[in-house]
């Protein structure tokens, strides 16, 4: 592990198909990270780790599957490269997905139920003991959010919600049901920014 990286050098891309591209933009900006909205599979060789947001996850995997990013995301984080996957991001991380044979990356050994807690107008906020950020509880906001039924081989659950998991970890992969972003409170990205740092594809 390298201490002494400058997050100037660094570059998170925010997949920027469809969804809630600029509110993790500016986090991550807020954060001193360098941010590249990401549209094609070129631009997945250009940066260090990569946030997936909300949006629609069925859009969100035809255009992937479109311009062949898909690919270069699963490359990529083989070899190590952070990905954080939030609301839309978490489904499509999943290895399988309930009721749904929906184009998704498959990177998580995790089943995922989508718009698990209800529709839009069912959207609420909650706050979360989440240790591996601090002891602060941390207000999350959830919209038409899923949540991980199934949780298989190295993922840790980090957070639950209900008793529903709603935060969980694979190496280098991160999995949220919730929106981070929409928040004054930058620990979840900080926490994935330490991700990166330490990621060993870099070095």
């Amino acid at each position: 592990m390298n201490q002494s990286i400058d997050r100037k050098n660094l570059t998170v891309g925010v997949l920027a198909l469809q969804g809630a591209v600029e509110p993790h933009a500016l986090m991550l900006e807020r954060c001193g990270i360098r941010t590249l909205r990401v549209r094609f599979a070129s631009e997945i060789d250009q940066i260090d780790g990569l946030i997936i947001p909300g949006g629609e996850s069925t859009t969100v995997g035809k255009l992937m599957d479109r311009y062949g990013i898909d690919s270069r995301i699963v490359e990529r984080a083989h070899a190590g490269m952070p990905v954080m996957g939030t609301c839309t991001g978490m489904i499509l991380l999943a290895r399988n997905i309930v009721g749904s044979d929906q184009h998704r990356l498959g990177l998580m050994d995790t089943t995922i139920l989508r718009n698990a807690f209800g529709r839009q107008v069912d959207s609420f906020e909650a706050d979360l003991h989440i240790p591996v950020i601090g002891d602060a509880p941390f207000r999350a906001v959830f919209i038409r959010a899923p949540y991980a039924v199934n949780c298989n081989g190295k993922t840790q659950v980090l957070a639950e919600c209900e008793n529903k998991v709603v935060l969980v970890q694979q190496g280098n992969l991160i999995g949220c049901a919730f929106h981070p972003e929409l928040t004054d409170d930058s620990r979840i990205h900080e926490y994935f920014i330490g991700l990166v740092e330490q990621s060993e594809e870099r070095f």
